[in-house]
């Protein structure tokens, strides 16, 4: 039997409306076009059942949780990919203009290293060889992050990005 087959409209269904509460309490947006944002929903749900977690749908995954750690939807590349194109790599997750289909997504380039390169990646992180990235902190509810620019949204108080400062 086909393991797409074993995945039920009512479980789409039942996801896809948890994941557009949880992306909208976290400051995001889905993609407007339901049947495609359905359509990612059944390939992280056959993830799911088939490795034991969400990988991208969108992308290779290894089967090893350890090694895809970096493509577990929501994935490390989302908010890169979102400020600087509109939408994240798979199309799930888009910025206001496209959610309100005033622009189109277009195609996203490939960020994640390749496997040879990866590794190299992660052990640099691991020993913060290039530094550590800035903290943000809203100035409205105190929320911290760490990454290379403030999100878009504050997802503790919806605070706009405007709203934070650089803390560390």
């Amino acid at each position: 039997m086909n393991e797409q087959a074993e995945i039920s409209q009512l479980e789409i269904d039942r996801f896809y409306e948890q994941l557009k509460n949880d992306a909208a309490d976290g400051g995001y947006n889905l993609n407007p076009d339901v049947e495609f944002t359905k359509a990612l929903c059944r390939g992280l749900l056959t993830n799911l059942k088939r490795y034991g977690y969400q990988a991208c749908p969108c992308r290779l995954s290894s089967g090893v949780k350890e090694e895809d750690l970096d493509i577990i939807c929501p994935c490390d590349y989302r908010d890169a990919d979102v400020v600087e194109y509109g939408a994240c790599y798979c199309g799930l997750y888009v910025n206001e203009p496209i959610a309100n289909r005033q622009v189109e997504a277009t195609s996203i380039p490939e960020r994640r290293p390749p496997p040879d390169k990866r590794k190299l990646v992660n052990r640099a992180a691991a020993n913060l060889s290039n530094g550590p990235l800035p903290v943000w902190r809203c100035k409205v509810c105190g929320y911290l992050c760490a990454r290379e620019n403030p999100p878009e949204i504050c997802p503790i108080c919806k605070a706009k990005k405007e709203r934070f400062e650089r803390f560390l």
